[in-house]
């Protein structure tokens, strides 16, 4: 079987569906081609079922505060595990409907189910079917990485993101295996859900974090949760008589039922041949494209979403994706924008990084501004005071750089200090918008007076 279009997406992920939205303003003539279960990464295993479990785990773990504020009985509570799972799995596949709804669920010839890969930079195979296209637009996503020794000697023992929220019930004991945004939000909500956590990280940073003060405000606040084995690789065996995987970090040892791996994400491209078609491709095997354009070198190829082995973020992906499809339409290529650098971890406190990152910072010309959320009004209030705040600025123009911190609600504040990063504000005009009493914003604009008496 052939069929001929305009263009053809590969991946049914927000990315590719954002290409589909802009492809079909211009033409009815596309193939959307999707290997796997349908539903994007965000919602079937992704962004909306791990903030789930983290809102369970934040419930439930309210439950050690009741006391301090006059509430008796928090101690008899106990949490149904099998309901509480049931739940998060209604509400993915809530998500999954919902984007589906308006999406793949209004397609009949268009939507292909297979696996792609290509013959020649015009002609895809999928199964027994050959797909000729003008275009093509790869949109295939990413998957958690796990070593193959481990996973031929361990495999039973082994959970990533991907299949975490299908278990029926929660392991006794788990190690986390890699202590970036997936692993430190994931580690502590289960630890809250009633799991005992040890999380290990061969680096000595969490979540990312370049801001070495930031940074260690991390380990010092999250530590209390569950042990943080940092600076050694986990090396893990099978325990005596099979019970469980002992896991070793240093000197360290435990043995635990399961382990969650979450070492990384690589780009679903192996599958596709783009070798074969004269692609070239980085160490990763990521084929090398303009950034601006998405463009392939000059194939008539482009790539949007975890495909591009970028960081994992929606927003991103779904802005890609319209790009990707609007240039595979038109002769005239739009550009991507890139906006400023933004990252939400949403751990109990949220640990967000903003615009320049550390690392990039000339320290010569910069002035930095520290405030702690322990007196602000609103997190005592909260009973979640704990965190720093640590902002950027030019030591002479008073501009706005960036900033990290960890801190109650921080995902807000994070917006904010972005919005104000983008148009490139002072603090001082920074220190002219409205704050309100009591809020967390406070803390923000308390930072910001404290840079204002550095700025030359």
């Amino acid at each position: 079987m052939s069929d001929r279009v305009d263009v053809a997406v590969l991946g049914a992920g927000h990315a590719g569906l954002n290409a589909i939205k802009e492809i079909r303003r211009v033409t009815d003539r596309y193939r959307l081609i999707n290997g796997g279960s349908l539903g994007t990464t965000c919602a079937r295993v992704g962004c909306m079922p791990s903030k789930v479990a983290i809102h369970l785990g934040e419930l439930y773990a309210m439950r050690k505060q009741f006391q301090r504020y006059g509430i008796d009985g928090g101690e008899s509570l106990r949490i149904d595990e099998t309901s509480a799972l049931e739940h998060l799995r209604d509400l993915r596949d809530t998500f999954v409907d919902l984007v589906l709804a308006n999406t793949t669920d209004e397609m009949e010839e268009e939507l292909v189910d297979g696996y792609a890969r290509f013959i020649d930079p015009h002609t895809i195979e999928v199964g027994n079917r050959t797909i000729r296209a003008r275009a093509f637009v790869i949109a295939t996503g990413a998957s958690s990485v796990v070593p193959t020794e481990w996973r031929h000697a361990f495999g039973d023992a082994i959970l990533t993101a991907e299949d975490l929220f299908e278990l029926e019930r929660l392991p006794k004991s788990i190690a986390v295996i890699g202590l970036g945004p997936i692993g430190v939000e994931l580690g502590q909500a289960l630890q809250r859900l009633g799991v005992e956590v040890v999380g290990i990280d061969s680096g000595t940073t969490l979540a990312r974090l370049e801001d070495p003060v930031i940074n260690q405000a991390a380990v010092e606040i999250l530590q209390r949760d569950f042990p943080l084995w940092l600076g050694e690789p986990a090396r893990i065996e099978r325990a005596d008589a099979g019970a469980g995987v002992r896991v070793r970090a240093g000197d360290r040892e435990r043995v635990v039922e399961k382990l969650l791996v979450a070492i990384g994400r690589r780009a679903n491209l192996a599958h596709l041949g783009l070798d074969r078609i004269g692609c070239p491709v980085d160490a990763r095997g990521v084929p090398l494209f303009d950034a601006r354009t998405l463009q392939i070198g000059q194939h008539p190829i482009f790539i949007a979403g975890d495909a591009t082995d970028g960081i994992a973020n929606l927003q991103i992906a779904a802005e890609q994706g319209r790009i990707a499809g609007y240039n595979a339409c038109h002769e005239e290529h739009r550009h991507y924008a890139r906006r400023t650098p933004m990252a939400i971890v949403f751990s109990d406190p949220n640990i967000a990084s903003v615009g320049v990152p550390w690392s990039e910072l000339d320290q010569s010309q910069v002035v930095l501004g520290q405030q702690r959320f322990g007196p602000v009004g609103r997190a005592l209030i909260l009973g979640q005071n704990r965190g720093l705040l640590h902002l950027y600025a030019h030591r002479r123009t008073g501009v706005v750089l960036g900033g990290a911190m960890i801190g109650p609600r921080c995902e807000h504040l994070a917006h904010l200090l972005a919005w104000g990063v983008q148009q490139r504000l002072t603090v001082d005009e920074m220190l002219q918008m409205p704050f309100y009493h009591p809020v967390i914003e406070e803390a923000l604009q308390d930072c910001l007076h404290g840079l204002a008496r550095k700025i030359e």
